[in-house]
Parts: structure tokens; C-alpha cells; sequence
């Protein structure tokens, strides 16, 4: 991940999330203090275009992108969006070092081309070692000048005669990165930059203490559930399970009822194990499917089935990171699943790493309203910051502003663990 530094005001900014259920916008504009002010969000699910982390349909894609845009523009009632950043996952991601120099010879003062040289350099040495292959995400790591490692990223008013660049490379298929170029080609829109998840999702949660301590963030999504690790400042790995929340609702729909009465269930009584359901609700819900026209079954008997299927998702991945427990202070979840109930307690029961739910409320203004909070836009907040950097040096409009602000706050507060439970008392309900 890059570390923080210095952006110059840029309005609006916009990001976009490529999830396998939908498709989600997020504007906003970036305050003095470093801070994001958001405008507005928005979404489109009308097609199912993105598996598994991979667009599937590029044209069905790209009208969700060109409709989810317009549906922000009118939100924040501004007449148009011509570009945005994205962010992405995938289950063929892979973390790769690499590096790059130059030898000025003699100091000489360095150049944003100079370094967007060495970006270049870097990328293509992945790429050209596997024509299957694309750099999705190129993070520095740390820069040296003359020897001499820094603390943020060479600007160019520092001179060095040896440069030195190290990076991480988020790597996936190249197919990929053809098909989201694709669906804005066909959306009409430009992609400023894409980010992939991982990336996001640190942005936004983990803190710089965080990430020189050692830290994990499990991303519990729709169709895929990813681990990405972080130690001194550096990405260790990026493991991804090919299932998710979605899963979860197929097994529930499997009882005899319709995907939407499944998916209400596990959202509104779903609970990550038996013994954390506190009252153990008798559920009627319609059905065409059996005579009987209804199918009837306890909030532990719906917990069973959901237990089944974290088992399966989350077990394999806990047991390799306990491997290693010791290198790591913290684990964040995140990710719409992370909405189930009792699932931190679920993922704590699994490790002896602290088990903290992952929030990017500081990074937003005091008067964001609690629903722009929710797990599910952390991606969504973490490529905004992201692109608000890139715009610093990647300009695409006149600032509003040509003051530098803040370097953006890069420590979160230690949060407390918050599980979701369910208030409700009654014993029997109609779904």
C-alpha cells in the first residue's frame, strides 16, 4: 500500500465497485482536513455480469455503469459524470515484488515522468514474463534515494542521482482488465484507474500502526470471500475462496422456498452459529414448491444451515493464517457479510488473533449519515482516497482549490468489537 501523502482537492471524485451483485457508486468531494464529505451513492442490479469476481458480460456491464453514473448524477444533481475510479476483486489475484532504478549520474531533480517511467518499467517486466497476465494494481512499497529509504513518496522537488523504486503488483488474468476496459469502453464513461479490493479495503480500515504491526482483513463477500495480510509495511498474501453470501442464500433457498424468502431470512434472522440464537423463532414462509404451500423451521435449524457453509468458507483460511497467528495484532472483517449476525464471534472462536470489525467512518465528515458507515461501502471509501491521491498527480480537471491539504489521516482509532444481534421477541413469524 502507499503510503500516505499529500492531494490536492479534486471535485467530485467518484468510485465504483464491480461486485457480483451489484453494481455501487460513490461520490464525493475531499475536504481541507483530509477528509471525504460524501455527495451521494448509488446502485444497479439489473443483470448479474460479474462471477466470481470477473465480468462476465461486458455489455451488460457497461449499461450498468453508464445507468448507475447517471443515477448519481441526478442524486447529487449534477449534470453529468464523465469518469470514475473502480475498484475490483477476483479469485485469480496474486501478490508479486518488483523493483526498478535509475542512475541519474548526478543529482538532478526528480520528475513526475521519471517516476511514472519506472511504474511503466515495473508493470511491463510482470507482463512480459506472461502475455496471460496483467498488473492490476501497482503499490509502492518504498522508494530509496541515494541509498536512503523514505518515508513517503519522492516529490519533485527532491533531487537524487540513484533511484530506486519497490513495489507490490496485484496480479490477475488479463482477461480482467480487458473486460473492465471494455465495459466503460462501452459505458461511454473513462476509467481515471482501477484498484483492486484488497487494496481499497486497507485504505479505508487498517491504520499505519496496523500495517507495520500486522494485520488481516477478511473480505466476506457476495460470490467470494478474500484474506489479505500485512506486515511492516509490506502485503505478505491475498488468499480467495470462491464462495460467499450468496452461497449461504442458496443453501437456505434449498429448504423449499424462493432466493428473495432466503435471502430475507439470513439478512433479518440469520445467525453464524446455534448457540448464538437468543430466541429461537418459529418461521412460516409461502411456498409453491411443497403441497403444503409453506415451509416451517426454527431460527437454530436456519443457523445450522448457515454454520455449514462458513465451515466450509472460513475454517480452510483460519486454519492457514494460525499458522502463523503470532506475526499478527489484528483481523478485520468487512464485506456485506460481515452483517451476519454473531459472525465475529464466529471468526474469534476460529483464531487467537483480536477479531474487530472494520469500520472507515473516520475517514468520512461528522454528519455522514450511519448507512454510508455500513461494511458494505468500505471498498467504495478506501478507492476514493486511493483516487484522490492518484488525482494529485493525474489531474483530469482544474482543482477548485491549489492548496495542498492534509496529508490524509492515516491512523484510526482502535474500535471496539460491535456484533449484531436481533431484539426482536416474539416466537413465531410470517416471512
Amino acid at each position: 500500500m502507499a503510503k500516505k501523502q499529500q492531494i490536492t482537492q479534486s471535485i467530485p471524485l467518484v468510485a465504483i465497485d464491480l461486485g457480483s451483485h451489484s453494481v455501487r457508486a460513490m461520490a464525493a468531494e475531499l475536504t481541507e482536513g483530509g477528509i471525504l464529505r460524501v455527495l451521494g451513492i448509488e446502485s444497479s442490479s439489473k443483470f448479474d455480469c460479474v462471477k466470481k469476481g470477473i465480468v462476465d458480460n461486458t455489455t451488460d456491464a457497461g449499461y450498468m455503469i453508464n445507468e448507475v453514473l447517471k443515477l448519481l448524477s441526478n442524486r447529487i444533481h449534477t449534470e453529468s459524470l464523465p469518469s470514475a475510479f473502480i475498484c475490483v476483486g477476483g479469485r485469480t489475484m496474486q501478490i508479486v515484488p518488483v523493483y526498478s532504478k535509475r542512475d541519474q549520474i548526478r543529482k538532478r531533480e526528480i520528475s513526475q515522468q521519471l517516476l511514472d517511467a519506472m511504474e511503466a518499467e515495473c508493470k511491463q517486466k510482470i507482463e512480459s514474463r506472461n502475455p496471460n497476465v496483467a498488473v492490476l494494481d501497482l503499490v509502492p512499497y518504498f522508494y530509496k534515494l541515494d541509498g536512503k529509504e523514505q518515508d513517503e513518496t519522492p516529490t519533485i522537488h527532491q533531487q537524487a542521482a540513484l533511484i530506486e523504486a519497490h513495489f507490490i503488483a496485484f496480479v490477475g488474468k488479463k482477461e480482467l482488465e480487458q473486460k473492465v476496459n471494455d465495459s466503460f469502453d462501452r459505458s461511454g464513461k473513462l476509467l481515471e484507474h482501477m484498484y483492486i479490493r484488497p487494496d481499497a479495503l486497507m485504505t479505508a480500515i487498517a491504520s499505519d500502526q496496523d500495517m507495520t504491526n500486522g494485520c488481516i482483513i477478511m473480505d466476506l463477500g457476495a460470490q467470494t470471500t478474500t484474506l489479505t495480510a500485512y506486515k511492516g509495511g509490506q502485503y505478505l498474501y491475498n488468499k480467495v475462496v470462491p464462495m460467499g453470501g450468496y452461497d449461504i442464500t442458496r443453501d437456505i433457498e434449498q429448504i423449499g422456498i424462493s432466493l428473495a424468502h432466503a435471502e430475507q431470512l439470513k439478512c433479518k434472522y440469520g445467525c453464524a452459529t446455534a448457540d448464538m440464537v437468543q430466541n429461537n423463532h418459529r418461521f412460516r414462509i409461502p411456498t409453491s414448491k411443497l403441497p403444503q404451500g409453506e415451509v416451517a423451521l426454527h431460527a437454530t435449524e436456519l443457523a445450522d444451515i448457515i454454520t455449514n457453509r462458513l465451515e466450509q468458507i472460513i475454517t480452510p483460511l483460519m486454519n492457514e493464517i494460525n499458522q502463523e497467528a503470532d506475526r499478527f495484532k489484528i483481523l478485520y472483517i468487512t464485506g456485506g457479510g460481515s452483517m451476519l449476525q454473531g459472525i465475529g464471534e464466529y471468526v474469534q472462536g476460529k483464531t487467537s488473533i483480536p477479531v474487530m470489525y472494520g469500520s472507515h467512518a473516520t475517514w468520512l465528515t461528522p454528519d455522514t449519515p450511519d448507512e454510508m458507515c455500513m461494511p458494505a461501502y468500505s471498498s467504495l471509501v478506501g478507492t476514493l482516497l486511493l483516487g484522490a491521491s492518484y488525482r494529485a498527480s493525474h489531474p483530469i480537471m482544474k482543482p477548485t482549490s491549489n492548496s495542498l491539504i492534509k496529508i490524509l489521516k492515516g491512523k484510526l482509532e482502535e474500535k471496539a468489537l460491535t456484533l449484531f444481534t436481533d431484539q426482536e421477541g416474539e416466537q413465531e413469524h410470517n416471512v
